[in-house]
């Protein structure tokens, strides 16, 4: 088995997910952020994992929230790419001409075909990133609709 670089990122690349955008408010401060790296960790309690990488302004209202929103996106992404992909800093209003409505675990984006509100059980140095494990006390389905999958050419780079 070749282990140079490009051949593991080659082959991590090829592993799906999907992508979401994760929201988080904590008193009066509110941001989103996109996410690609997010998975169901567990059926009991039912619970997901999630990548932030180390330092993004989302981070530390999620710490200090300890909950936010994975908000999925739907088959065609290309507006909330546009939104979220460039990042924000707190003092930004991430979510300028969209349509959002509040819950418990953060702000909600109707744009999104479903919507997980978690509650943060753990969190994991990993590498440059920190892995959240969040057990999903609330959700929300559009019906008849499909998430979106994505595949990276490489597990090297976003």
């Amino acid at each position: 088995m070749d282990t140079a670089n490009e051949t593991i990122g080659a082959a991590i690349g090829m592993i799906p997910s999907g992508c979401s955008i994760l929201t988080v408010a904590d008193g009066g401060r509110r941001t989103g952020m996109l996410a690609s790296w997010v998975q169901q960790a567990s059926f009991e309690p039912l619970a997901v994992s999630v990548c932030v990488k180390r330092g993004r302004p989302a981070q530390e209202l999620i710490d200090e929230a300890g909950q936010f929103v994975l908000n999925i996106l739907g088959e065609n992404p290309t507006a909330m790419f546009k939104q979220f992909g460039k990042g924000f800093s707190l003092d930004e209003d991430a979510f300028d001409g969209l349509d959002v409505a509040s819950s418990e675990h953060g702000p909600v984006l109707s744009a999104c075909v479903g919507q997980l509100g978690c509650r943060v059980a753990n969190k994991v140095e990993a590498g440059d990133h920190d892995l959240y494990v969040a057990v999903v006390e609330a959700a929300a389905v559009t019906p008849n609709t499909k998430p979106y999958v994505h595949l990276r050419k490489s597990g090297l780079s976003y």
